[in-house]
């Protein structure tokens, strides 16, 4: 899969070990698609798998990355951090094995003010590992 020649660390947040996305594969003002390729240094591997947990973070960063992609092409910056909960989340294995692929959609479902909500699925290969939906708030952008 091609990746855009895009710098995520402008659109995001997260940086060092806590920034699991390596690639933007698709970007526009729907949904967001990244790549991210599980090592052994990221958060929650343990005797060479990572727990399926990790599935909500991708999820959320691959929203931040749709939404600092609209915020850029609207020239509002783009790196901004949100507050995140879990809204649902349901996961179809308990750990993924070291190395894989994962892919993570994410689109927004609906916003108001400084709130959304947002959809996501994680893959390997043609398998959804996870269908995520996560509840995000922006402080800067609250009344």
């Amino acid at each position: 899969m091609e990746s855009l020649d895009i710098d995520i660390e402008a659109l995001i947040p997260h940086r060092g070990r806590m920034r699991l996305i390596d690639a933007v594969i698709a970007v526009d003002a729907e949904r967001a698609v990244s790549s991210a390729t599980v090592t052994k240094d990221w958060p929650l591997v343990r005797e060479g798998s990572v727990d399926i947990l990790v599935a909500i973070e991708l999820v959320a960063q691959t929203a931040a990355l749709l939404e600092g992609w609209k915020r850029l092409q609207s020239r509002r910056g783009g790196v901004t951090g949100w507050l995140v909960g879990i809204k649902s989340a349901a996961f179809r294995r308990p750990r993924v094995a070291v190395p894989a692929t994962l892919i993570t959609t994410a689109s927004r479902s609906y916003a108001l003010e400084g709130y959304a909500v947002f959809s996501g699925t994680v893959s390997s290969g043609a398998e959804v590992l996870a269908d995520v939906q996560i509840q995000a708030f922006r402080p800067e952008d609250a009344g």
